[in-house]
Formats: C-alpha cells, sequence, structure tokens
C-alpha cells in the first residue's frame, strides 16, 4: 500500500483549442478514460497533433496534464513569473510530488 500524500488542488484549467496556455475555470469535469470534458485532449484516442501524424489510432495516454505549483515557485526564483494554466495544464497541485508518483498511482 502506498503512503497517503497530503496535498491540495491549486487550480483548474481547459482549453477547447490546441492552445499552449489553458483558461483557469471555476471546475471542471473529469470523465473516467477520456480526460477532461470539453479540453482539446479529451477522447479515447490520441489528440496531440504530432501523434496524430504518426497513427491517429494510438490511445490517448495523455488525457489530463498535471503540473506542480512548486514548479511556478522554482521558476520564479529564476526571473520567470508562471501562472497556473499557463504550462498548459489542466490541475494544479500543490503538496504532492508528481514527478515521484509510480506508473498506475491515483490521485
Amino acid at each position: 500500500m502506498m503512503p497517503e500524500t497530503v496535498g491540495h488542488v491549486v487550480s483548474v484549467s481547459l482549453s477547447a483549442s490546441h492552445s499552449f496556455s489553458k483558461v483557469v475555470a471555476p471546475n471542471i469535469r473529469l470523465l473516467a478514460g477520456l480526460g477532461v470534458e470539453g479540453d482539446a485532449h479529451c477522447g479515447a484516442l490520441v489528440k496531440h497533433r504530432y501523434r496524430v501524424k504518426q497513427d491517429p489510432t494510438q490511445p490517448n495516454l495523455c488525457q489530463v496534464h498535471l503540473l506542480q505549483a512548486e514548479l511556478f515557485e522554482e521558476l520564479g526564483s529564476k526571473g520567470f513569473s508562471i501562472a497556473p494554466g499557463e504550462m498548459g495544464e489542466n490541475i494544479t497541485t500543490s503538496g504532492i510530488d508528481l514527478i515521484g508518483l509510480p506508473t498506475g498511482a491515483r490521485l
């Protein structure tokens, strides 16, 4: 059993278009096996343009993009000002080591 991690959601975002940044929203709806309702990357099959060109029948393994707010702090110390949604993430978290999560981890 994996130890419980305490963390929280800082912000949620989505974009119906394939733009780099996503718009911060008051809430999002996660659809099992598809992703974020109304987001350009929602669907069972691959949505990233470069991967669609390679093979549009590939499974969509990048349905929901999570990013830890601690990255914004790190980039801020290097002179970059980044806000939630600007890096294309759907969910911005804090207090969760997303990079350290094992494959198959459930949040």
